[in-house]
């Protein structure tokens, strides 16, 4: 048994406005200010979760309903990349259209209830060619990034194009726009001017005017009337973002790919997976160095890797318990304000003079990023993984935000290799709080944590986690534990399972939790004003003032707990598994909860349900849908039954399309597909899904390049709607370039000639299919 102690001693946060002055009304009276700790929506804390969405890298006939998955999944702000060259490619000409249309794509922002900031450069990277600078500012006479005026009367022209798209949509017209990030890592990162690179090898610098240029930029946005309530930058690695001018954010990649461009052979276990208190002003030696004191402001973030794309040098299939272990790494260390680069992936629009506006490092229209919403709207593990986190600091704002982060002594000591000593640490606010414990390190095997205790030294009690025994932890699991959690008129002193939500129905609320994998759940209420307890399975049993209760493992299992004064409370735990296909949405002003593995779409009237290749779904529901409440569209209901806490509906999708495809291999490395309309009719998505051993992947109609893949292990989807009718016509055509060992360049001839030369040449398709995308609805009655 390893026991572990924590000592919890007048743990207070020191909140106060923050120096950094923001404090707007809207026309409708909604007021944002900000404290030293956190944001505040009409004088209340507000958790801020951002998910970073490329609008120009997506089609924009998709746009709503991939805004409303971001929604679903408790996304509350969507940050934006402007690119300069995707809109000014050729100089003097603005292109706001299709694809571009960045007003469009804030109102619909709006619509759903969204906040939006807009990230307006003027240079932003984002693997972007030449960092999103247009080609046509290399040949001119001044320094980039710098207070030159020939320079910033450039950018002025570029932030007064913008200010004309947003006018009537920020935040004082009573538009969801609250922020404006400026510059992207000014001083600490350049890009390769790609027109030159490899030949020329130039570089556009990182800047050089210091936290006086972001001063410029900010007067420059304000002047053509791109006014804020927030005005951000990122501050890694010494970056200018001057803190009375602006606010600072933070963030953190455990996958490195640009670090093989230089002379790494192996990528290093990052230290981004330790506990650290990111809102104290004593130094914090990894990823966060700020130059202010760092409890003056809030700690926020803007890239934390909610995914990475891969770079040709280095091929990863990115974990994705990576993305929400590193969310609980920095909520822990004191950020009520997490942001998710990329949330959602998007492809590279082709360019009108220079074909491909990416990075030349990186795949020449796919940009993925193996994020949590993929680049053709696939819901991936991270996504559902992430939202169990986001309805429960969303639901515990009040009360969370204020929380402060108390680290075990010399938790922020332990080595990323060290993967035997348990990692953990608290947000509390002296009383009460949150255990979070990590069990992930990237680039390292991990292994099931076993037989620990955490005790919790308080002020006046001592609480032992679990008061007997020991605790394990799955490997590559990360959790977040209740201590003394108010549940209304019940004090719940402390969970082996994770909170997410509640709801009330009939006057009764109903909490809803999930056992962690390889973790017993077991719970322990005072029983002060407890009268009767049911558990469906599982024993209790007292001691002391303390209820225990231990359940056994099973999906859906029910506590109600009756109290003396009459009021019961229900408590659902679910299975880890189950806890990633919930989902919680209100819809005609009603609370719901489902579990099922479709991805929910809601509006004012409708659930969608988006399925992968199913013909067949199943829904558990609570409350349970009353007899004409719902009409099913594109579905039938086969079987419902009762399930205990939830009603249980088996639907059948209905299924138009015939899923064939006539393909011919050419060679292991080369096929020819043809396809019917048919193959289309009734479906919202089809993603082809390649197998191959190879280097790249190339996918062209009639010769044009339309997808491409770097070979990473996992399968490679294309999504074919976009090009429905060249396909029918044209067909499609996929090569595999080949991997090659003992390659080199021979060039020993006499004349200009020069020829490559493989020992062995690896590129093999091994199998070629198509998943059908299919959506069908519940729409509820007045």
């Amino acid at each position: 048994m390893r026991n572990y102690s924590i000592e919890v001693k007048n743990e207070k946060k020191e909140i106060y406005p923050a120096q950094l002055k923001v404090d707007e009304v809207s026309p409708s009276g909604k007021r944002i200010s900000l404290t030293n700790y956190y944001l505040e929506m009409d004088g209340e804390p507000f958790f801020g979760i951002s998910g970073e969405f490329h609008f120009s890298r997506y089609n924009s006939n998709r746009w709503d309903d991939e805004i409303i998955k971001m929604k679903m999944a408790g996304i509350n702000i969507i940050s934006t990349y402007i690119f300069w060259n995707h809109h000014e490619e050729e100089q003097g000409v603005f292109d706001w259209g299709g694809n571009k249309d960045l007003r469009h794509f804030i109102e619909l922002c709006g619509q759903h209830g969204m906040y939006v900031i807009i990230r307006i450069g003027p240079f932003a990277h984002g693997e972007a060619r030449n960092g999103g600078l247009p080609d046509w500012l290399f040949g001119r006479p001044f320094d980039l990034r710098s207070n030159d005026e020939a320079y910033l009367n450039y950018v002025k022209n570029l932030f007064s194009e913008i200010g004309k798209q947003v006018k009537g949509l920020l935040f004082q017209d009573g538009g969801p726009i609250i922020g404006t990030q400026l510059e992207n890592e000014y001083e600490h990162a350049g890009a390769p001017w790609e027109m030159t690179t490899g030949t020329g090898n130039e570089w556009l610098q990182a800047g050089r005017d210091g936290d006086e240029h972001i001063r410029k930029l900010k007067g420059i946005a304000s002047d053509v009337g791109i006014q804020t309530p927030l005005y951000t930058c990122t501050g890694w690695g010494g970056a200018s973002a001057p803190e009375e001018e602006v606010l600072p954010l933070w963030g953190g990649y455990a996958f490195w790919p640009w670090i093989f461009y230089g002379d790494v052979e192996e990528h290093p276990p990052t230290p981004e997976y330790i506990f650290r208190d990111f809102h104290n002003n004593k130094k914090v030696d990894y990823g966060f160095t700020p130059n202010y004191e760092a409890e003056s402001l809030p700690f926020a973030c803007c890239e934390m890797g909610g995914g990475m794309t891969v770079f040709y040098k280095y091929r990863f299939a990115l974990p994705f318990e990576s993305v929400d272990a590193m969310a609980s790494i920095k909520v822990a260390g004191g950020c009520n304000f997490v942001g998710y680069y990329v949330f959602h992936g998007g492809s590279n629009p082709m360019g009108k003079k220079t074909p491909f506006l990416n990075e030349t490092a990186t795949p020449k229209i796919s940009y993925d990023y193996q994020a949590p919403i993929g680049e053709f709207g696939q819901i991936r593990d991270s996504y559902k993984r992430l939202k169990r986190q986001h309805y429960f600091y969303k639901e515990q704002e009040k009360t969370f935000n204020k929380m402060k982060t108390v680290l075990p002594v010399n938790a922020d000591t332990i080595e990323p290799t060290d993967i035997n000593t348990l990692r953990y640490a608290l947000r509390t606010d002296g009383e009460s709080g949150f255990i979070f414990i990590n069990n992930y390190q990237d680039h390292m095997e991990t292994k099931d944590q076993e037989n620990f205790s955490i005790t919790v030294e308080l002020e006046n009690e001592q609480i032992r986690v679990p008061n007997r025994g020991g605790l394990s932890l799955g490997k590559n699991e990360s959790c977040i534990l209740p201590f003394n959690l108010d549940l209304g008129d019940c004090t719940l002193t402390y969970a082996t399972t994770q909170f997410m939500t509640s709801l009330e129905y009939n006057g009764e609320p109903y909490y809803y939790f999930f056992a962690p994998e390889g973790m017993y759940p077991h719970y322990s209420f005072s029983n002060r004003g407890i009268e009767a307890v049911q558990v469906e399975a599982g024993m209790t049993e007292t001691e002391g003032d303390q209820l225990l209760v231990s359940l056994n493992e099973k999906d859906c299992n029910m506590i109600d707990i009756k109290l003396k004064d009459g009021k019961v409370i229900h408590i659902c735990t679910l299975s880890s598994q189950e806890s990633m296909n919930f989902w919680k949405f209100t819809i005609k002003g009603k609370d719901r909860v489902m579990i099922t593995d479709a991805a929910l779409l809601v509006d004012d009237k409708r659930v969608r349900l988006e399925t992968v290749d199913q013909s067949r779904v199943t829904l558990n529901v609570f409350p349970k849908w009353k007899d004409g409440e719902v009409v099913l569209q594109g579905c039938a209901v086969k079987k419902r039954k009762s399930e205990g806490h939830f009603q249980q509906y088996e639907l059948n999708v209905n299924v138009h399309n015939k899923e064939d495809l006539a393909v011919r291999k050419v060679s292991d490395a080369k096929a020819e597909i043809q396809m019917s309309a048919e193959v289309f009719r009734g479906v919202k998505e089809l993603l082809l899904e390649v197998d191959y051993d190879g280097d790249i992947g190339y996918a062209f109609i009639d010769g044009e390049l339309i997808h491409d893949n770097f070979s990473n292990g996992r399968s490679w989807e294309i999504g074919l709607m976009a090009h429905q009718a060249k396909l029918i016509e044209k067909g499609m055509y996929l090569y595999i370039s080949p991997l090659k060992e003992g390659s080199y360049v021979k060039s020993d001839s006499p004349r200009a000639a020069r020829s490559e030369v493989a020992g062995k040449e690896i590129a093999d398709i091994k199998s070629i299919k198509v998943k059908s995308v299919r959506e069908c609805s519940l729409l509820f009655s007045d």
